[in-house]
This record gives structure tokens, sequence and C-alpha cells, in this order.
């Protein structure tokens, strides 16, 4: 988990305290190179992948993930070992080519010019973390909480709270962006106001969660105004 830093100002009025961004096919489009590490090694043990199976480990932790490609493929791996060479093959893509979502990096460069502090909460580990944030401008994001530096993962609201308590913020006056039914339900379970952009997968209507198809076009002050007078004014 990072240290926090200090945003340069306080975010100004109507602003979230902070936006706590997703990663894998929120701020990245790297789902694909998820789905093509899985095919990958499920093929070369002598099995048979499907999009189906895919679909179902977005947005999951990545424990979850490995012990259901065990569960479903002939890989022997153990857990960890199909964790480290997922994480190999997908950190070589991105070190290759940096999928950014649209509108995400107009969004971050703009809420950082409002003062509003970034944090990244991923159920990636921290090397393929590192990968994108390396990617971005020293600073972006005050804090990163990572899949590997937690001990539960999404859908369990806590690596939400490690991100309010690594920034210092109320959950409730912040906001969150995920484009999965695993992060709406984390995020929305610990308190954070969610925005749900769904790429892969679709994303249920939650309470909690306001639904939009792309992050291109939005402004900071939208990520308030997209939820009803329930939210603070």
């Amino acid at each position: 988990m990072s240290t926090p830093s200090t945003s340069p100002s306080a975010p100004e009025a109507g602003l979230p305290a902070a936006v706590f961004w997703d990663m894998d096919g929120t701020l990245v489009d790297t789902e694909p190179y998820w789905i093509t590490a899985e095919h990958a090694i499920v093929e070369e043990a002598g099995g048979v992948w499907n999009d189906e199976y895919a679909h179902q480990l977005v947005g999951n932790d990545l424990m979850v993930s490995a012990e259901f490609i065990r569960d479903n493929s002939p890989v022997e791996l153990e857990p960890l070992e199909i964790i480290e060479e997922l994480l190999r093959r997908v950190v070589i893509q991105v070190q290759e080519h940096v999928p950014w979502r649209p509108g995400a990096l107009e969004l971050l460069d703009a809420l950082q010019a409002a003062g509003v502090p970034n944090a990244l909460v991923t159920m990636s580990w921290r090397s393929l973390a590192d990968s994108v944030v390396g990617a971005l401008p020293e600073g972006t994001f005050a804090a990163v909480i990572t899949g590997d530096e937690v001990e539960h993962g999404k859908p369990h609201p806590e690596p939400y709270l490690a991100a309010a308590r690594a920034l210092g913020v109320e959950v409730g006056d912040c906001v969150a962006i995920e484009d999965s039914p695993t992060g709406v339900r984390s995020a929305v379970s610990a308190g954070v106001p969610t925005i749900a952009v769904p790429h892969v997968v679709p994303v249920p209507v939650t309470v909690g969660a306001v639904q939009v198809p792309s992050l291109r076009g939005l402004a900071p002050a939208d990520l308030v105004s997209l939820f009803d007078g329930s939210r603070r004014k």
C-alpha cells in the first residue's frame, strides 16, 4: 500500500473529497490482456478455455480467479503460480502498450487540476499496478491499493475502506469508478457512491450506484451531480 501524498489544494465545493479508480476495465482496457493470458495458460496445459469462464473472472480477487482456473481446467500449477504467470504475461502486454479507457486520462487530469486526490483500487497485484501507474505523471495517484496488499479482495469492502484510510477521507464523501459487478459491490458495500461504466460484462442495477456509458466528456463536478439529492449538496 502506498504512502498517501498531499494534494496541492483542497477540492473545490461541490466536488468529491477523493475519487477511487478501479484499474482493469475502468482506467485501462486490460481485460482482453487477462483473457488472452488465461487462454494461453489453459491451452498450454492441454485444456480449452472459453470467454464464458473468462467473463466470470472479471473484477475478481486474483486468488479466486486462480482457484477457478484450477477447478475448471487441466492446469496443475498452484494458485500462486497461476497468478504469477498471469501477471507476467499481462505486464509484458502493458509494457508494450497501455490501453487507456476513453475519457480516463482527461478526467484524471481535470480532477488533479481541481485539487481532488485520486486513489487506485485494484485487485491486480503490485507488479501490474506499478506498470500502469508508471506510465502516468508522478503523483497522479495519491494512494494505490492492490489485491496482494489487502486481506479480503473485492467484492469485500476492505479495498475501498483501505483507500479512504490512506487518504484520510470519509467514504461517503468520495466517488468510486468501476466497470464490473464485483467491483461495484465492493465499493457500494463500503459506502462509496459508485459510478459504474460497464465494459466487458454487464453490471446489474445496484442501489448506491449509477451507470454511465463512458467517462468521455465527464468533468469533476459531474461525478457528484450524477447522484440524486440523497448525496450531500
